[in-house]
């Protein structure tokens, strides 16, 4: 949600031109994917970590002007809500020990930011949900004030015709309403960009929508909502109802989410991606730029192609396609469903294992396509958000003849192997493989993530602690653990 937008509303005249737009950029994405040469390079990898600000009991802090102005880093950028900033980290070369090099900048990042926050009462920390946000933390009086924030919150409102509401069952449900975006603030992930060469992107696309929900019920770090046991990962379900446009109408027929899993596996490549997201979704921020994208094409130059790309900042899949026009150009894929947290070292280990799995898998695709209907796919997706490493779910026989039953923590030990293979595919060092699918293996073993973590501690402490009580000194071993960048899997119990 990053770019600057400077007005808050937009006729229908206004909104009619950039549809006409889009259809003009998406025909010479066209093009541009057909040159010779387009997209080929390194591959690399980069990241987007949104963190909280707290105080010393866990609670948030309105802060992230302050913070940013202080710190006076580029790379730090406001996040919706006034208790959430990102750090945007460099992208680093797949090969040698990338997973290390980022968690090195996480922890310079989180030392810097931390420094700067003291002046101001506060700490910063990663995690997906912070479990001590109450009903009042919301609303407009914590909304960073960008117009880029206040628009969306317009034409989001004005798609629904009605309040933004969030319903999510669980072992607590909660049922909420606004007026603002500001409950899908409360999200806080590690999105990871990968770039990859046009030829091969449907292939890496599929593999990683294979691999995420394995990977998300093992990286489960958000089972609170307003101190509400919900699921392991209730950004998931937080984020599709709180931002999706559609009326109830809408959503009774089954018309795709601006939040999802995809539509179906990719068959050709990335430019469906942006198709589908332009036909199937309105425009939100219908600005114009003056590029002529045929003329920069004909010229032999990379077109920036600014209204497709805007418009595919507002759709929010869970793997998202994304074009580059800066130096030769290139495409990546966005990984956006691993949460933030606990530490540095469980978030790169956590890329690590997505990525690696991904490239393990890759190879074998065309066998898990026809293997693995989609919608099974988008099941396993949502049982390992609700329930985590012990979520059941659905995976291929490896001869056919069907499905049989297993759980991400089960199947993760048993693809191992196969993401140390993808990793050491693309050149990753020995140190990092083992290092990082080590930590993923240790905490497999002691069948522990940061969302079982919480909720074991938070029912040690609620026998002896009022809730509110219980979750302030949740987050304060939290945060003594997180800050200490001690993996997931050595935490310990609360005393």
């Amino acid at each position: 949600m990053g770019q600057a937008i400077s007005n808050a509303s937009y006729s229908d005249r206004s909104l009619q031109r950039f549809q006409k737009r889009l259809l003009t950029d998406l025909d010479v994405l066209a093009q541009v994917l057909a040159r010779p040469r387009f997209g080929q390079g390194a591959r690399t990898f980069g990241a987007e970590l949104e963190l909280y600000i707290v105080n010393d009991q866990g609670r948030p802090v309105d802060a992230n002007a302050e913070i940013q102005k202080a710190l006076d880093d580029p790379l730090v950028t406001l996040e919706l809500n006034r208790y959430n900033l990102e750090y945007n980290l460099a992208p680093t070369r797949i090969k040698g020990q990338p997973f290390s090099a980022m968690e090195a900048q996480i922890s310079d990042a989180l030392r810097r930011l931390n420094e700067t926050a003291t002046d101001f009462n506060a700490r910063i920390i990663p995690v997906g949900i912070l479990p001590t946000l109450k009903r009042r933390d919301f609303g407009p009086a914590h909304m960073t004030d960008l117009k880029r924030y206040h628009c969306l919150t317009q034409r989001l409102a004005d798609l629904r015709g009605k309040l933004f509401s969030v319903k999510i069952n669980g072992a607590e449900p909660v049922e909420l309403r606004s007026r603002d975006l500001t409950l899908e603030g409360a999200n806080t992930s590690l999105q990871l960009h990968y770039r990859v060469e046009p030829k091969a992107y449907a292939r890496i696309f599929n593999a990683i929508q294979l691999a995420t929900p394995i990977a998300l019920g093992v990286a489960c770090n958000s089972p609170f909502m307003l101190g509400r046991r919900l699921w392991h990962e209730t950004r998931i379900p937080l984020f599709k109802h709180a931002i999706d446009g559609y009326t109830r109408d809408l959503r009774d027929a089954h018309l795709p989410s601006r939040v999802d899993l995809g539509n179906g596996w990719v068959r050709e490549g990335i430019h469906e991606l942006f198709a589908e997201n332009v036909y199937l979704h309105p425009p939100l921020l219908p600005i114009c730029s003056k590029e002529n994208p045929q003329a920069v094409f004909d010229a032999g130059e990379v077109p920036e192609l600014y209204q497709l790309q805007l418009h595919q900042g507002t759709v929010w899949p869970w793997n998202r396609a994304i074009y580059d026009s800066s130096g030769k150009g290139h495409v990546r894929i966005e990984l956006r469903a691993l949460p933030a947290g606990p530490s540095a070292c469980d978030m790169m280990a956590n890329a690590a294992f997505l990525l690696g799995l991904a490239e393990g898998l890759a190879p074998e695709m065309e066998r898990y396509t026809a293997a693995m209907p989609y919608q099974t796919l988008v099941y396993n997706f949502y049982r390992a958000a609700q329930q985590g490493m012990e979520a059941e779910l659905l995976w291929p026989r490896e001869k056919g003849g069907g499905f049989h039953t297993t759980t991400p923590c089960d199947l993760a030990l048993k693809l191992l192997p196969l993401a140390a293979q993808g990793l050491n595919g693309i050149g990753i060092d020995k140190a990092d493989v083992d290092y990082y699918l080590g930590l993923i293996e240790e905490r497999l073993k002691a069948r522990v993530s940061g969302a079982s973590w919480q909720l074991r501690q938070f029912e040690r402490l609620h026998k002896s602690h009022k809730r509110h009580l219980a979750m302030s000194r949740l987050m304060q071993n939290y945060m003594a653990s997180s800050h200490d960048n001690l993996p997931v899997a050595r935490w310990k119990n609360i005393d």
